[in-house]
């Protein structure tokens, strides 16, 4: 089962820092980054800080959540355990601020349906590292 919980750390790790990536630089996807570009408008407009006076530029934005989701990802994939639970935790973040996004812009419900299951996994994988999964072995 270790195995399991294993491969799907770093494949959402993955998954995670191409996501980034992709925010970054055009050079992967010229339109998935234009996309990105146009879509960071909007959820600046709705950023949860904006109540507080911090109003980002949406350029910046686009860039910050790329390289917190790049660097997150790369340490949660191969990092060593601390920052393996430091990155998910700041992922967790991330996926939270996501969804309150989408609802705030109110988006379709299903729209919110990927950075929640990203959500659950990145919780799952939480609850697994912090003891919450307890085998038959370790409970004998």
């Amino acid at each position: 089962m270790a195995l399991v919980y294993t491969l799907l750390r770093v494949l959402l790790g993955l998954a995670f820092a191409l996501a980034g990536a992709v925010k970054l630089t055009d050079l992967i996807s010229e339109d998935i980054y234009a996309q990105m570009r146009a879509q960071f408008v909007q959820f600046a407009s709705v950023f949860p800080l904006r109540v507080v006076g911090v109003e980002p530029d949406p350029v910046q934005y686009l860039t910050v959540t790329g390289w917190i989701e790049l660097v997150s990802g790369l340490l949660l994939a191969f990092g060593p355990r601390i920052l393996q639970e430091i990155s998910n935790l700041v992922l967790s973040v991330v996926m939270m601020v996501a969804i309150f996004t989408l609802l705030k812009l109110h988006e379709p419900l299903f729209m919110c349906c990927p950075p929640a299951v990203f959500l659950g996994l990145l919780l799952l994988l939480a609850i697994r590292e912090r003891g919450g999964y307890r085998t038959k072995s370790k409970t004998q």
